[in-house]
């Protein structure tokens, strides 16, 4: 039976197991694979760079990319009816339909791969953070090891393209906000060390401030402070709880951080040098910039970037109420951006090794909370019958059946794979795909082979648990 973790022994967890990645040793990559950056990486690759358009906090497959049988809202409507409440149209490929609002999106499906069978782990009561954890790690937490985000094994072993641009760049989320040490817990290169763990950009239109020493700093002082900190790593109490390994890859990550601050290469994270025109398409809030980030820094040399709508409890695609009015907002900040950043990485060569991903934690349903055949606790008051807007929508989280979206990077195109049911539950009823298949595809598509493992606390850890991960040869032009 799985454990009930609730958000306090999440975090407790995470918390010890980020410590013990601090005081861990070396990884020692294994004599049997090729891992390890500098390493053999198989030459039949498809794909260099990675671009993870995370949509956080749940988006509803039935509301975006597998619609279902609409329902317009009235007063006395009964729940159990609605399946989808936005109408649908016809996207690029035959026969395929996606909810209203995502016609951009549509247009450019025949470049790319829809997945309608991904089904999120079950984990127990539910929480965004666990899940999140669970897909940008592939492990279930709590671990006793700090698992490193996919982003992170990306950057240890193929390294970067660009010495300059860090190989794993994070736009977007910030650590501020609720839930914020859950967040931190997967936002890490965890055992691997400091210098593989993401280059955060909380705000795309402050990315230049990322690469910039503080206002009213001059060089000086700024070269004084880097020293000073690098004297810190080495002497104070963090540096005493680190490992030598721990806090050489501590050190090289701000060296890393140093060099870009001086390097013609930090203009790639100025979006005032895009033409009006074209940052005007991509302007729909923070998570449009970011793409617009995310392209300038893949025609840069970027290895892997995630850009997120960015997960906030209450927030965004976490719709717990009043959820066909949030879709309507959020489906206009991403709908233009992903299309558009499709067609411009097409149009400028860099898709054809360029993966991007679009995906959420797991999907949403107005009736059913978590999947049929394993009953959680519901966290969402929703009557039976509809008598006020804020109860027309998809509230409730469901794992059972999810869309992701996939292009370039030698993705089929023009192609869908896996089937949900066309009535509640809408589950998936052809191909399920899980996490330790996604990560594997991708790692295949890079050319990192599937037993490719570090011995961590006197055991092998993989890329996926136990290595066991399969890749999904549908997905690809050439497996």
């Amino acid at each position: 039976m799985k454990a009930n973790w609730n958000r306090r022994e999440f975090i407790k967890k995470s918390s010890a197991a980020t410590l013990a990645a601090l005081a861990a040793g070396a990884p020692v990559a294994s004599l049997l694979t090729g891992c390890g950056k500098g390493n053999k990486i198989a030459a039949n690759t498809s794909a260099d760079t990675v671009i993870l358009l995370w949509l956080a906090g749940g988006m509803a497959h039935t509301e975006t990319f597998d619609p279902k049988r609409y329902t317009p809202y009235e007063n006395g409507l009964e729940g159990n009816r609605v399946l989808s409440t936005f109408e649908s149209f016809p996207t690029v490929l035959d026969g395929i339909r996606f909810s209203d609002g995502l016609q951009s999106i549509g247009s450019v499906m025949d470049k790319g791969t829809l997945i309608r069978s991904y089904v999120a782990a079950d984990m127990g009561h539910i929480l965004h953070s666990r899940h999140q954890y669970h897909w940008h790690t592939c492990y279930e937490p709590p671990q006793t090891v700090a698992a490193p985000h996919i982003g992170a094994w990306i950057a240890k072993e193929l390294g970067p393209k660009n010495q300059v641009i860090p190989a794993f760049i994070d736009i977007g989320q910030r650590m501020t906000v609720g839930e914020s040490e859950e967040l931190k817990a997967f936002h890490t290169a965890g055992f691997l060390g400091n210098e593989y763990g993401p280059f955060l950009i909380p705000d795309p239109s402050q990315g230049l401030e990322s690469v910039r020493p503080p206002v009213g700093m001059d060089a000086k002082r700024f070269e004084r402070r880097n020293q000073l900190y690098n004297d810190l790593i080495s002497k104070s109490a963090i540096g005493d709880l680190g490992s030598d390994y721990q806090k050489e890859s501590l050190k090289r990550s701000m060296e890393q951080a140093y060099m870009l601050l001086n390097s013609p290469e930090a203009k790639a994270f100025d979006l005032s040098l895009e033409p009006k025109e074209v940052y005007d398409v991509y302007n729909t809030g923070r998570f449009g910039l970011g793409c617009l980030l995310a392209r300038r820094l893949t025609q840069q040399g970027a290895r892997f970037i995630s850009v997120t709508t960015e997960y906030e409890p209450f927030m965004g695609f976490d719709t717990h109420e009043n959820g066909h009015t949030r879709m309507v907002g959020m489906k206009k900040a991403v709908d233009g951006p992903i299309a558009q950043l499709v067609k411009d990485l097409d149009k400028s060569g860099h898709l054809d090794r360029t993966l991007i991903i679009v995906a959420s934690e797991f999907s949403r349903d107005m009736m059913v909370e978590g999947r049929p055949d394993a009953k959680v606790q519901e966290q969402v008051n929703q009557p039976d019958i509809l008598n006020d807007m804020k109860f027309y929508g998809m509230h409730r989280h469901f794992t059972d059946g999810c869309s992701m979206l996939m292009f370039g990077g030698g993705i089929k195109k023009g192609f869908v794979y896996g089937k949900t049911a066309d009535e509640r539950p809408c589950k998936t009823i052809e191909n399920p795909i899980k996490i330790e298949q996604v990560h594997q595809t991708i790692y295949h598509a890079l050319g990192i082979p599937p037993d490719t493992n570090y011995e961590v606390e006197k055991r092998p850890f993989y890329t996926t648990p136990d290595g066991d991960g399969k890749i999904v040869k549908e997905l690809l032009i050439k497996a």
